[in-house]
């Protein structure tokens, strides 16, 4: 009997994970193109590194490129935690802003407004960026 007990719990947590990869993308498909909101951005790149304040534990710093002529015009980054629901870091509209005013380099943080039980999700993400235009 606890043998599927832990099985059904595994399928609905799997289950929640698809559903929010599946909302994910379909908000990434809905949303303009970066080439489009941005004709002028060549390449873009970001380094992130997320942070957890309750320990001031830090995540790896990893780079992610953005393949500009495909990209969605959306920034959001889930939250690195897997016990952290309805969370994650929307920076689109701050770094839509300093795009669209063509800043090579700028950086933000965002905190997570996800929850863990009945605590706030303390984890902080982080990013500097570069960016590079053409005519």
């Amino acid at each position: 009997m606890l043998r599927r007990k832990t099985t059904m719990s595994n399928f609905r947590k799997q289950s929640a994970a698809a559903l929010r990869f599946a909302e994910r993308r379909q908000r990434e498909d809905e949303a303009p193109r970066l080439s489009t909101a941005i004709p002028q951005l060549q390449k873009l790149w970001f380094a992130i590194e997320e942070r957890s304040d309750a320990n001031r534990a830090s995540g790896p710093k990893h780079v992610r490129h953005i393949v500009v002529a495909s990209a969605p015009a959306l920034f959001f980054v889930p939250c690195g935690d897997p016990r952290c629901v309805d969370g994650g870091h929307d920076v689109t509209g701050p770094i839509m802003q300093a795009l669209l005013s063509s800043q090579t380099t700028f950086q933000g943080q965002d905190t997570c407004y996800g929850s863990l039980g009945p605590s706030q999700c303390a984890r902080v993400l982080h990013y500097d960026a570069s960016a590079e235009y053409g005519s």
